[in-house]
């Protein structure tokens, strides 16, 4: 059998009991067409990077499936039917990964306020009050300025 990870995104109004059941419903789609459900994590409510049916956020749950193409076929078919999902995506994989998904791994990182690179400003790092770059120092000998006179003269000869 193929493995397969599966994300499906449910509409923001419904209740996580709700998604649960969906996520129970077609978790028995795939035990019923010969498959088996080997991870399936809730990652909770997330805002959408635009609107997709004129909703703002939605429920994200992951599945790690090792079933038949059937199987996934017909969870599939359902789920166009169904009017609380707003988007799936199935990819195949060559293998499932152990442990929590990287979303999960991440949450817990920001729950611990562990802000990583410099301090929460961003990637700049903390730069005082004013965010500029502040003295840059003696910048030494460039080197010889041109003149525009002497670039055209380069130009006009070659």
């Amino acid at each position: 059998m193929a493995l397969y990870e599966h994300v499906f995104l449910a509409r923001q109004d419904v209740t996580a009991q709700q998604v649960e059941e969906l996520t129970t419903r077609f978790k028995g789609v795939i035990e019923a067409n010969g498959g088996s459900v080997q991870k399936n994590e809730y990652w909770g409510v997330k805002t959408l990077t635009y609107r997709i049916r004129k909703n703002r956020k939605a429920h994200f749950s992951l599945l790690n499936i090792d079933a038949p193409a059937a199987a996934v076929a017909e969870m599939e078919r359902q789920m166009r039917i169904d009017e609380d999902v707003l988007r799936f995506l199935t990819i195949r994989v060559e293998s499932l990964e152990d442990g929590p998904s990287v979303m999960l791994q991440k949450r817990d990182r920001d729950d611990r306020g562990d802000r990583g690179f410099g301090g929460g400003r961003g990637f700049g790092g903390d730069r005082g009050d004013r965010g500029d770059r502040g003295d840059r120092g003696d910048r030494g000998d460039r080197g010889p300025r041109r003149d525009r006179e002497e670039t055209s003269a380069n130009v006009e000869t070659e």
